[in-house]
């Protein structure tokens, strides 16, 4: 209760993470997304950190078929949660990478990638990333068709454990959201072609 409540006791907003990259690249692989953000948790979420809670948060994209005839089809989904924990034994930050589907429960999640850092700003430098992240199978993408890529990131409340969901949704240093679209380039591009920017 302790915790619950001191939560309430902060009034700082959450803000949008800042987008500092985002581009795409279609090659023989496929559809690759890159993404960097400037994310700087409320006084709540670092707060809850600091008392050993882990915090949650997940990258999706969805690659979009353009039909005129009809809604856009999605033709490829893909999804990446990233765990945030602080160990206090150790004073140190732990990061650590799944591919699962959001809403998978907690206990079920693997995570086989880890690393380890000294400091918060550190390791949400590698929470609020993604280099070459795989999105499309090229044999999804077709030459002279449009698609667009839709990637999102959040803060996924549903992973923390029971107490800390309720009442979260009032709780407006713990919405973190941000999202954008991109458009896929119509044919594979050479490697170090230039990559598709952000669409606004």
């Amino acid at each position: 209760m302790g915790l619950l409540l001191a939560l309430s006791l902060f009034p700082a907003l959450a803000r949008e993470p800042e987008v500092l990259q985002s581009t795409l690249r279609r090659t023989g692989d496929g559809a690759q997304l890159s993404v960097r953000l400037g994310l700087e948790p409320s006084p709540a979420v670092e707060d809850a950190l600091l008392k050993g809670v882990p915090i949650y948060f997940v990258w999706q994209a969805d690659v979009m078929r353009e039909r005129w005839y009809w809604t856009d089809k999605r033709i490829s989904q893909a999804t990446r949660t990233v765990r945030l924990a602080y160990q206090p034994l150790t004073r140190r930050w732990r990061v650590s990478y799944s591919s699962d589907s959001p809403g998978t429960p907690v206990a079920g999640i693997q995570y086989p990638l880890h690393q380890n850092h000294d400091t918060l700003a550190d390791a949400l430098a590698g929470v609020s990333r993604v280099a070459g992240w795989p999105i499309a199978e090229p044999g999804r993408l077709e030459d002279g068709v449009r698609y667009t890529a839709q990637w999102r990131f959040r803060l996924d409340l549903s992973l923390l454990p029971r107490p800390f969901q309720i009442g979260m949704a009032n709780q407006p240093g713990w919405d973190v959201e941000v999202q954008r679209s991109l458009e896929v380039p119509s044919r594979n591009e050479p490697e170090g072609a230039s990559m598709a920017t952000e669409v606004r």
